[in-house]
This record gives C-alpha cells, sequence and structure tokens, in this order.
C-alpha cells in the first residue's frame, strides 16, 4: 500500500472542514426558521403595575357608593330665581295700612310705611303649600319678639331674631332659603334682624 503524502493528506483535511462549516450553517438556518431557541423565546405576558396610569374603565362601570353620594342632590324649591321687583299687584294685594308684607307666590317680602317701601323687598321661605305647615295667609299684628338665641320650642330649630305675628309660633326669623319652613316666614339673619329690630309691637303684618 502505498503511503499519501503531506499534500494529499492536507487537501482531504480541508475538504472535511468545508463540509463541516456548510454542515453548521444549515443547521443554523433551519433553527432560525423554526422559531425554536434562545432567540426566538416568546416573552411571558407582562404583569400591569398596579399604579398604572393607563389602566381603562369599562365604559358601562357602576359608580362607587361614594361617587353615587356625589351625584344625588335635593330638588330646589325653587324652579325660577326670585325676582325682588314689586308690582303693581303686590301693592294692591298689601294695603298701605301694614307695615310688613309677605307674597307666598313670588317668595318675596318687604317693610313699608303708608305704603311706601322702607326695606325690601328681599328673598324669604314659607311653609310648603297645601301641606300642614303651609303659612297662613291673612291680616295679623306682631305679638312679641325673640332675640339671636332663641330655639323653637315645638321644633327645637333655632330661630333667630324671631318677630312672632300669628298663632302657632308664625314669625319672621333666620332660616334656610331653599328649604319649606314649618310654616313661618324664613329670612337671612341679617334681614330677621331688621324686622325685629324694626317692627314694633302691634304693627300689622299682611301674609297672601
Amino acid at each position: 500500500m502505498s503511503k499519501l503524502g503531506f499534500p494529499a493528506r492536507l487537501g482531504v483535511t480541508a475538504a472535511v472542514a468545508a463540509l463541516v462549516g456548510v454542515t453548521v450553517m444549515i443547521a443554523a438556518v433551519v433553527v432560525a426558521n423554526s422559531g425554536v431557541g434562545p432567540a426566538a423565546a416568546v416573552p411571558s405576558p407582562a404583569k400591569a403595575s398596579p399604579h398604572s396610569s393607563t389602566a381603562i374603565e369599562p365604559a358601562n362601570a357602576v359608580p362607587s357608593i361614594s361617587q353615587q353620594g356625589q351625584q344625588v342632590h335635593s330638588s330646589p324649591v325653587h324652579r325660577v330665581p326670585v325676582q325682588l321687583v314689586l308690582t303693581a299687584q303686590d301693592h294692591a294685594n298689601c294695603p298701605a295700612a301694614a307695615t310688613a308684607c309677605v307674597d307666598l307666590t313670588r317668595h318675596i317680602t318687604w317693610l313699608q310705611a303708608e305704603g311706601k317701601v322702607t326695606f325690601g323687598p328681599v328673598q324669604m321661605e314659607p311653609g310648603k303649600p297645601g301641606s300642614q305647615h303651609q303659612t297662613p295667609r291673612g291680616t295679623f299684628q306682631v305679638e312679641w319678639k325673640a332675640g339671636p338665641t332663641y330655639h323653637s320650642t315645638i321644633y327645637h330649630d333655632a330661630m333667630p331674631w324671631a318677630t312672632f305675628f300669628a298663632a302657632g309660633g308664625i314669625a319672621f326669623h333666620g332660616g334656610s332659603l331653599t328649604d319649606w319652613s314649618h310654616g313661618c316666614v324664613h329670612l337671612t339673619n341679617a334681614n330677621a334682624h331688621y324686622y325685629n329690630e324694626h317692627l314694633p309691637i302691634g304693627a300689622q303684618v299682611v301674609v297672601f
């Protein structure tokens, strides 16, 4: 058997090396196309941060109790703003002999002397019409007056600067201008104070 020379052995080695290289490249291409391997690993779903600002609330989400509470508002007593302007009918309904006039329909009151307005008109709040607490209509006289800390002996509500003019404890006094009274005529505290000081005992009060 003849021995291969050095050049022949070198040629075989090079051929084998080339074949191995081609095999490696083919394997790499196959792996890349198959999606298998570290480079093609599918990332796990990212966990949403509890503090993420991109969270979207469902369109039909029901408000929480606190939100619902903020949306609940009591209905206003008046549907239209009170107009503080007297009409010819107001003057006709309140005679010149009256010192205080109260228009239950328009929710206004004023003071006058010999038919001429001396104070007001100002907004007031009466008792609810048609209820047991409706403010009585008619001609009355101031009977007695109380100070800034007076409280109702019936309802135990504050009645600052009360000026009583009708049976049942009906009076002008400081109170809410958005909630019905228990039959009295609510005024702002400042206006109630003014009425208290400028309506003497015996002064005529006309409520219509």
